[in-house]
């Protein structure tokens, strides 16, 4: 293992005015995207729908460091044959890849999930390598509602992440350490932090346990905040001041960044709530974002399967890129959303 060529790579992730755009979605999650536009979920749809926003050089090489892909996208050709990572690494973004296989229930606990994905991993992670894959993502899903999560949820997809984190390391691929705790629900903003908290600190002493270099991989928690079923909605102050706190408390500082998932928020909430924890400042790691739906909803809404819509869809791409990209640095402000709409 290269330490500090993995190094360089994380730190890349987290270039700060840049994030991540997680375009990963799989076929059937795409396809619940597709259905809200009225697109056919077709092979040659989703590839032009990701090459148009690949194509956005100016939005990539200004506000996206890396793209995270699903694993038919990493192979893709582009519409005249250029495979769409080369299409991405020319735009100086780095490509990566979801590695793992999706949340399955867990016998004996019932209401929650593992990961799973581990059985031939290394040679599948050789492939993307060769491919141009630079890092990887594994997603582990925490659920809260009565009586869940349990220990033993917990635990189990903590040492799953820290088993793909090693392995990733191994051959020579960052790993983007995902641990959900979902907002769906009715929980007050108080019992995600706490939830958040167990959850963080389970993993690193699992990542610890199974000797992952920290410096090598980039986290990317949820942020601390209400379910969306909660009567009581946290303001974006209390999110941003609970979320540091929470991360604070778990998250050695030789780990390189924190690239938040969006976990379902809309577009500007997720904007917003970044720009309030970098403003606020004081802590050891670039903090930047990870978001699928809160940086594609506007776009797929413009392009809606049209070629002709292409410049649309990358001018509202490059608007949601742009905003992230102010809110990583601490410099979003609400009237550059009214000024674009």
């Amino acid at each position: 293992m290269d330490l500090a060529a993995l190094n360089a790579v994380a730190q890349a992730m987290v270039t700060p005015g840049k994030g991540i755009l997680a375009a990963d979605e799989s076929t059937g999650t795409i396809k619940k995207r597709f259905d809200a536009i009225g697109v056919e979920n077709t092979e040659e749809n989703r590839r032009d729908y990701r090459e148009c926003l690949f194509r956005a050089e100016q939005t990539m090489r200004e506000h996206i460091s890396g793209v995270i892909l699903f694993e038919e996208t990493l192979y893709q050709d582009a519409a005249d044959g250029t495979p769409l990572v080369e299409i991405i690494k020319a735009a100086g973004s780095i490509p990566g890849i979801k590695v793992d296989k999706g949340a399955t229930k867990m016998a004996g606990f019932p209401g929650e999930t593992v990961t799973k994905g581990l059985d031939g991993l290394s040679k599948r992670l050789r492939a993307h390598y060769e491919r141009g894959a630079r890092f990887a993502k594994w997603r582990a899903v925490i659920d809260i509602a009565d009586g869940i999560p349990t220990w033993g949820c917990v635990k189990s997809n903590a040492h799953a992440l820290a088993r793909y984190a090693r392995i990733c390391q191994q051959e020579q691929i960052v790993p983007i350490v995902e641990p959900e705790v979902l907002m769906d629900g009715s929980h007050d903003i108080a019992r995600c932090d706490e939830v958040t908290r167990q959850v963080l600190q389970t993993v690193f002493n699992e990542l610890y346990e199974q000797r992952v270099a920290l410096e090598g991989i980039v986290l990317k928690p949820n942020m601390v905040i209400s379910g969306k079923g909660s009567v009581r909605q946290a303001s974006v102050k209390e999110v941003a001041e609970r979320t540091i706190a929470a991360l604070k408390a778990t998250v050695p500082s030789s780990v390189p960044g924190i690239a938040y998932l969006s976990g379902g928020q809309t577009d500007e909430q997720a904007t917003a709530h970044l720009d309030a924890m970098n403003r606020i400042g004081g802590f050891p790691w670039k903090m930047t974002f990870s978001y699928g739906r809160a940086l594609q909803a506007s776009p797929q809404r413009a392009w809606s399967g049209k070629a002709e819509n292409a410049v649309a869809c990358q001018a509202a791409f490059h608007h949601r890129a742009r905003m992230n990209g102010l809110a990583s640095l601490g410099q979003w402000e609400k009237k550059l959303e009214k000024k674009a709409a």
